[in-house]
């Protein structure tokens, strides 16, 4: 083989994307140091994409302050692709669970208004072009937050300005976008989606998402009866039925705000991820794509890094390995269309160990051995089928 190209995403809690690629490209150098390998830092729009993405594309980080999901000023930031034109925001970095304390998380209370800051930042240093990451969200506002540092106003039905959180849906009465940042008007939103739910119901964003934000089972019932209420008001206001929009209900809503009040495009995040480091064109001529995760099973079939990889790859007709640190559902794996599923940690190993970085690194340098040592000669990738297309 001449070219390899490795997309994995990392191994969470143990690896980055970038140190899983550099322990496989090394060991294939050493067993093939004629082969050329294209290591491509990846991940699916959730947290890790801003890191991901700046990397990816010479970026820069800037860092400011702005209001964390209990309204704490606090240290955060965000970033600019190296085209200098487009402003990279992971929602997470601000509004994220993990910028709160387990006894702080309350999505009744938690608001997305520093994600609007940095919005509003960004604007006003001229960008007109966004990626935004929703994934990780410690907040069910349905981004009220976000549009009221844009701009926008909330009013109850006595015309009382509202503040913020979750708590506030069921009271609004009206939506006042008059005084909204007048640059939006210009720009364009690309929105990364991890997610399909609808605003609301038993599959929507509080129901589903909202217990691992730090809410009761009141609580998840008056937040879903938030979001009903303001489904109807942005119905009969803005004539769009949002709860027919795929991934409305993602970052607890905030992805119905882009979509409805923005007029964002709601994307993959891997997907997304793809487009933007031109992935098809840096597989031109491979004859082989490495893709993973720390654990590959069902889930992986649902839009995750190595499915998006591997429709990517298919469709050039280059066949693509899998490699995860545990598998399961083997069987479902392989009806994707891998070549090759590689587990890194043998089954006796304990989770606790097999995290640890240096064991990890080992056991990656000892499957890539063992699986390019046992390779049989390649065949050509299948064609896509539909469940793929769905991923």
């Amino acid at each position: 083989m001449k070219k390899i190209v490795l997309a994995i995403d990392s191994f969470k809690g143990c690896l980055t994307s970038e140190e899983v690629e550099q322990c496989v490209a090394e060991e294939i150098h050493r067993l093939h140091p004629q082969c050329q390998t294209v290591a491509i830092p990846i991940a699916d729009g959730g947290e890790g994409m801003l890191d991901t993405l700046i990397n990816a594309m010479q970026g820069q980080i800037i860092y400011t302050r702005a209001h964390d999901p209990l309204m704490r000023m606090r240290t955060t930031r965000y970033g600019i692709l190296g085209n200098q034109q487009t402003a990279v925001i992971e929602m997470a970095e601000i509004n994220g669970l993990t910028t709160l304390s387990p006894a702080e998380r309350n999505p009744m209370e938690t608001s997305t208004y520093g994600t609007g800051e940095l919005i509003k930042e960004a604007l006003e240093k001229g960008f007109r072009r966004f990626i935004i990451g929703i994934g990780g969200s410690a907040t069910n506002d349905a981004g009220m937050g976000m549009m009221q540092a844009l701009g926008a106003r909330l009013y109850d039905k006595e015309g009382n300005e509202l503040g913020q959180g979750g708590k506030i849906m069921q009271h609004i009465a009206r939506i006042d976008l008059d005084l909204l940042h007048p640059a939006l008007k210009e720009t364009s939103f690309t929105v990364a989606c991890d997610v399909q739910n609808p605003f609301y119901g038993p599959q929507g964003a509080a129901y589903v998402f909202a217990r691992q934000k730090g809410a009761t089972d009141e609580q998840i019932h008056l937040l879903d009866k938030g979001m009903q209420h303001l489904a109807r008001l942005i119905e009969q206001d803005f004539h769009i039925y949002i709860n027919k929009v795929k991934g409305a209900g993602a970052a607890g809503g905030l992805g119905g705000a882009f979509h409805v009040l923005l007029k964002s495009r709601l994307q993959s995040g891997i997907e997304l991820l793809l487009d933007t480091v031109g992935f098809d064109e840096q597989i031109k001529d491979a004859d082989l794509v490495i893709t993973g995760e720390g654990k590959a099973d069902r889930q992986t079939c649902e839009g995750k890094v190595p499915a998006g990889v591997l429709k990517r790859a298919t469709k050039a007709g280059i066949p693509t390995l899998l490699l995860a640190g545990k598998t399961e559902d083997r069987d479902l794996l392989e009806k994707m269309g891998f070549c090759q599923l590689i587990q890194i940690s043998p089954d006796s190993l304990p989770a606790e160990q097999a995290i640890q970085p240096d064991i990890a690194r080992e056991n990656i340098r000892k499957a890539t051995q063992c699986a390019f040592k046992t390779m049989q000669p390649l065949p050509p990738a299948p064609h896509v089928s539909g469940h793929q297309e769905q991923a």
